[in-house]
């Protein structure tokens, strides 16, 4: 401490020494120091916010490609798979009818009530299967007679840059409180209904709609203890995204999509000649046991 600090001191005047301005310099450096690392973390939360939201995009989008793909599996290929059933329960029969040992009877009944008629099954093949069996247009395609294909439920890519700044713009993850997070969650819910249809209509209806509702909370700095808190909870639902993704990856629509992710379709033709060639085989062999 200077002499002149010490004076002043002593006797309670605050005459600032221009030669030892260390302490009101070291305070503002201090609050300097802590504003810069705020904006730096404030900077960390906003793009792991638009990280998070991008990798989202990518699950979502991967989802309603899962989910088509299974819809088109069931249509196109459901049919097949069903006839492949009702020829496997007929072999056994005939195998059984002309054996009459109890193993083959009882793997004749097994394969008899594997075909057997299930609730809901309409549904679960898309209207290509009643409880009945085969409709029309099924027997009709495997016959190979003309038929009109079932319908593709497959987003333009017009359509997926709608979705993707729409969602961008509208995600719940940029919420900073309860009720806007509730409104976000519903609206969002709707888009992604309208692209799991392929709708590019009502995506544009809905992007008119969020400009003209309540404006988005705009995204404050807060106390570093918050941001911190914010970057652990985006951690969190990546790491939660992370095993949708896995999971879908996983699944077996999902892995026959990886096979083939630029031509799906081409990979449903490739299984359907394979299904056919079983049925053929299947159809001569049953033609030789009952023959």
């Amino acid at each position: 401490m200077t002499n002149s600090h010490a004076e002043n001191a002593q006797d309670g005047q605050h005459r600032p020494d221009p030669q030892a301005p260390d302490a009101p310099r070291g305070d503002q450096g201090d609050h300097a120091a802590q504003d810069e690392a705020t904006r730096r973390l404030a900077k960390a939360v906003l793009a792991a916010e638009q990280a998070l939201i991008e990798f989202e995009i990518a699950v979502e989008t991967f989802r309603v490609e899962v989910e088509n793909f299974s819809r088109l599996h069931h249509q196109r290929l459901g049919p097949m798979y069903a006839r492949l059933d009702e020829l496997d329960a007929q072999i056994a029969e005939a195998v059984a009818a002309r054996t009459g040992d109890p193993e083959d009877i009882r793997k004749a009944k097994e394969a008899r009530a594997s075909v057997l008629p299930m609730p809901n099954v309409e549904e679960l093949f898309h209207g290509w299967v009643g409880s009945e069996g085969l409709f029309p247009e099924a027997q009709a395609m495997l016959t190979e007679q003309s038929v009109q294909p079932p319908q593709k439920v497959r987003p333009s890519e017009e359509t997926r840059k709608v979705y993707r700044d729409l969602v961008r713009k509208a995600h719940p993850d940029l919420a900073r409180d309860d009720a806007e997070r509730t409104r976000r969650d519903a609206f969002i819910a709707r888009v992604n209904a309208a692209y799991g249809r392929g709708d590019e209509a009502a995506l544009r209806e809905l992007a008119q709609e969020w400009e003209a509702g309540p404006a988005p909370a705009v995204a404050r700095l807060s106390e570093s203890e918050e941001l911190y808190a914010r970057l652990e909870w985006l951690a969190e639902r990546k790491e939660l995204l992370s095993a949708v993704a896995a999971e879908l990856e996983e699944s077996a629509i999902g892995a026959m999509i990886k096979m083939a992710p630029q031509d799906p379709d081409a990979l449903l033709d490739e299984i359907a000649e394979k299904l056919l060639a079983d049925v053929a085989e299947r159809e001569a062999y049953l033609a030789q046991l009952v023959g």
